[in-house]
């Protein structure tokens, strides 16, 4: 299996980047010739399978470029996001670090805290070596700034024994998929195993409802405080997310109490058999691969009603990826490294090992994959485009008042109308304090 021709993450291409290749910096390094040098690399995976892979990469590095020494560090994802803006904030920042896409990014590319690489991807043979609609989301203002390691997707994951047993079909609008939750319920089968400890577990299903109910323009515009103070965050598709979303709770199609247990549990939950569906990410199909066998699920993405007002073939997820300290004594280095960790033959091992689909073009072949990850790559391919991870794709002062409005939609301590008037205050605030700063 190859990743299908012409994923089309988003509809701007980075054909216009090769006209800007030359005006980008990323030259010159602080080592001397026979120099020991050390790297500092940060990521977000530090389960034992990821970073047996990260060290053996790393080893096969150091073995190839003695001098060049590697020193990793990596904590989970919410620790992560604390401990990145705290390194930020301190100017003590890993020379190569992790970022998710969009305005996770972009937010260090307006602070002059990532590398331009714009011209080290488009004038060299790196720009073949990796998906570049993959690169699109760590573009900001016309030039890269981080690399893609992976790719990937969000996806209802079914029990097929449970849908056959009902007699249920993958639905394709939201009233089929809420007729088939009922009918899960009604035969005493929890429909949805959910767990919202951490709430960018409920911000991806609003993510995809919001990308789903409100024009993209109009989106566009209010994810990057772009809109009118007249109309930001005002488009009424926002608050008939949150009513879809709190229905699928009110109803008792998820678990009960989602708040009070995490994601992993959640997913043992359905991987047992004591749930029908899962909202999961592509990287988790391995699990289920492993634990169910392909052959006993199924997925589907999370459908739209005809009237909706946003795109109906949009689909959740993004890329992630690296990105290289603007202040790095070794941008030479750095970007060496960088662009052998994702290079075709570590992509390989990287599916192979982690069952996770690769951004480097060619890591993805029969030998390397299993059948349900191609067949969500060939799902991916047929999007219209992504919508990033709603948590990363935000202003982060306005997700700080998002996130915990959408676990106060599922206890009810707040309405969906609430909820957004809070995040249209804070992002108009914040829009104000962004024109006062410029």
């Amino acid at each position: 299996m190859r990743v299908p021709k012409g994923i089309r993450w988003f509809a701007v291409g980075l054909l216009s980047l090769a006209l800007l290749a030359g005006c980008s910096g990323g030259s010159g390094s602080g080592s001397k010739a026979g120099e020991t040098i050390t790297l500092r690399f940060f990521h977000k995976w530090p389960e034992p399978d990821h970073m047996a892979y990260y060290n053996a990469v790393i080893q096969k590095w150091e073995k190839e470029h003695p001098n060049i020494k590697i020193e990793m560090e990596a904590v989970s994802d919410e620790a992560y996001k604390d401990k990145i803006r705290v390194l930020m904030a301190g100017n003590n920042v890993p020379d190569i670090y992790f970022s998710w896409a969009g305005e996770f990014a972009w937010k260090f590319a307006r602070a002059g805290q990532a590398l331009d690489l714009t011209d080290a991807f488009m004038n060299s043979d790196w720009k073949d070596a990796v998906v570049n609609s993959a690169v699109q989301p760590y573009v900001w203002d016309g030039k890269v700034y981080g690399i893609p390691m992976r790719i990937n997707g969000k996806f209802m994951v079914y029990n097929k024994k449970v849908f056959n047993d009902l007699g249920l079909q993958p639905p394709k609008t939201w009233d089929e998929f809420l007729e088939v939750c009922e009918t899960i319920k009604q035969a005493g089968i929890v429909p949805i195993a959910f767990g919202n400890e951490f709430p960018w577990a409920a911000s991806h299903y609003v993510g995809d409802l919001n990308a789903k109910l409100v024009p993209p323009e109009v989106r566009q515009a209010d994810y990057l405080l772009e809109a009118d103070p007249e109309t930001l965050f005002t488009d009424p598709g926002y608050v008939e997310a949150l009513r879809r979303f709190k229905e699928l709770n009110d109803k008792g199609y998820f678990n009960e109490g989602p708040n009070a247990i995490g994601h992993d549990m959640a997913r043992s939950n359905f991987l047992v058999g004591n749930t029908a569906m899962i909202y999961v990410e592509l990287e988790e199909f391995v699990t289920v691969h492993e634990e169910m066998g392909d052959e006993n699920v199924g997925f589907f993405r999370l459908p739209s009603n005809p009237g909706d007002r946003g795109d109906p073939n949009v689909l959740t997820g993004a890329p992630d990826g690296f990105m290289i300290y603007s202040k790095t004594p070794h941008p030479e280095e750095a970007i060496a490294f960088l662009k052998f960790l994702v290079s075709e033959e570590n992509g390989k091992e990287y599916v192979r090992q982690l069952g996770i689909p690769s951004a480097a073009v060619g890591a993805v072949t029969e030998e390397t994959s299993f059948p349900l990850l191609e067949a969500g790559l060939q799902e991916v391919d047929k999007a219209s485009g992504m919508a990033l991870w709603l948590d990363t794709d935000i202003n982060i002062k306005v997700i700080e008042v998002y996130l915990p409005g959408l676990q106060a939609v599922l206890t009810g301590s707040k309405t969906p109308e609430q909820v957004m008037q809070e995040v249209r205050d804070q992002a108009l605030k914040v829009q104000q304090e962004l024109k006062a700063g410029s």
